[in-house]
């Protein structure tokens, strides 16, 4: 049984407050017990007050990494790159921001790419934030070929480059994810969602557990700490 536990907001402005802090806690308590941290982080349009909000924290931030949680195959200029909006909010905190794509065509060699790059880092993540597609995908684990093998590959691997199938209209391109191992490895799961569509389809793919047909569902059907769901209607 998946435990989760859930705070609703009136609006994202009180969601992104509420978020911030939490977030600003668990980064300020990895730098008090390690010296440093590690946080992936989601695109999308939800984070985006989420971001502003966190980078007004004051922290020391030269001692914070963040990757993000997944990312697509486009140049770091263009608009649909993750690592752009991640940038442009927290590289002027002093943040180390850890860009995970390359200008690698094949997606399956993108993903060993980024693999190699995250082994830089010094795993587990302190924090894990999702973000939840209207699909049931999370992070880049979509419906496809490739999900079996980003739910199934094994510790150690952090990311791999998936086809989603169909490709999202909105970005119809591959992308390189964070594995499910690298995700629930995190010593904090956060989940941020809004809409109440998005928080039936979540409650639902929580109650299917291993038997979900969505990516989240089989994602969060293996967590062993309970996990944080943030939602703003």
């Amino acid at each position: 049984m998946i435990e989760a536990e859930w705070w609703d907001y009136d609006s994202s402005e009180e969601m992104a407050q509420a978020v911030a802090g939490d977030i600003g806690f668990i980064i300020e308590s990895a730098l008090d017990a390690r010296g440093e941290a590690l946080i992936a982080v989601p695109g999308g349009k939800t984070p985006l007050p989420i971001y502003q909000e966190l980078a007004k924290a004051k922290l020391n931030w030269k001692k914070v990494t963040i990757i993000p949680t997944d990312d697509r195959l486009v140049p770091l200029t263009d608009e649909r790159s993750n690592i752009r909006a991640i940038a442009q909010a927290f590289l002027p905190t002093g943040a180390r921001v850890f860009p995970i794509t390359s200008d690698i065509a094949d997606y399956k060699l993108a993903g060993n790419s980024a693999n190699a790059k995250l082994s830089e880092l010094k795993f587990p993540l302190d924090l894990a934030w999702l973000g939840v597609g209207s699909d049931g995908h999370t992070a880049s684990i979509f419906p496809g070929p490739d999900l079996e093998e980003a739910l199934d590959s094994p510790k150690g691997r952090h990311a791999i480059g998936v086809m989603p199938d169909p490709l999202p209209p909105e970005a119809p391109v591959a992308r390189v994810t964070l594995t499910r191992s690298a995700i629930l490895s995190a010593r904090t799961v956060l989940i941020t969602v809004t809409g109440a569509e998005k928080k039936e389809l979540l409650e639902q793919a929580i109650e299917d557990g291993h038997s979900s047909k969505l990516p989240i569902g089989r994602v969060l059907a293996e967590a062993e700490q309970p996990i944080d769901i943030h939602w703003a209607a």
